[in-house]
C-alpha cells in the first residue's frame, strides 16, 4: 500500500511539473508518420568540412525543438581529410538514418563521421534530450570549427 502511494505522488508530481515535447504541428495533423510528418520537420542545418573554413555558417547556437524533426547536411569538399564528432549531441537526439550516396545506415549510435575525399551525408533525426551541444571538428578549438546546437 505504501509503495503504491508513494508511486502515484511521484507519479503526480513527475506530470504536474514536466515541460512535454512540443512539435512543430498541432499534433492531430502528425497523422500516421507521427513524428516524422512532414509539418514537424525543422530547417536543414548545412555542415561544410573545407581546409580553413567555417564549419557552420549561420547564426549560432543553432536551437532545435525537442520532439521535432531535423537534417543535418555535411559536405566535405575534399581539400583535406576531416572529420567531425559530437558524442553528446548524438546521443541526445533519436537518429532516424543517415545517408550517404543514397546508401541509407539507420545505426544505433554514431560518435563522427570521417571524410576522406569530398563528399555528402545526410544525418536525419529527432532532438530528444534539452541541453546545449557541440558538434566539431576534431582536433580543434577554433570557434569556427564548431556548431552549438540547443535542443529545447
Amino acid at each position: 500500500m505504501r509503495k503504491t502511494t508513494l508511486a502515484l505522488a511521484l507519479a503526480a508530481c513527475a506530470f504536474a511539473g514536466t515541460a512535454t515535447a512540443a512539435p512543430l504541428c498541432d499534433g492531430a495533423k502528425l497523422g500516421f508518420a507521427g513524428l516524422l510528418a512532414k509539418c514537424n520537420r525543422g530547417e536543414p542545418i548545412k555542415l561544410t568540412l573545407a581546409a580553413g573554413q567555417p564549419l557552420y555558417e549561420g547564426t549560432q547556437p543553432v536551437k532545435l525543438q525537442s520532439g521535432a524533426y531535423y537534417e543535418i547536411q555535411i559536405t566535405a569538399d575534399g581539400s583535406q581529410e576531416l572529420a567531425i564528432t559530437g558524442p553528446e549531441f548524438l546521443r541526445a537526439i533519436w537518429m532516424n538514418e543517415i545517408v550517404i550516396s543514397d546508401i541509407e545506415v539507420r545505426p544505433m549510435a554514431v560518435d563522427s563521421l570521417e571524410f576522406d575525399a569530398a563528399g555528402t551525408a545526410k544525418l536525419s533525426f529527432i532532438a530528444i534530450k534539452p541541453g546545449s551541444y557541440d558538434l566539431h571538428i576534431p582536433g580543434t578549438h577554433g570557434e569556427t570549427q564548431k556548431v552549438t546546437l540547443q535542443i529545447q
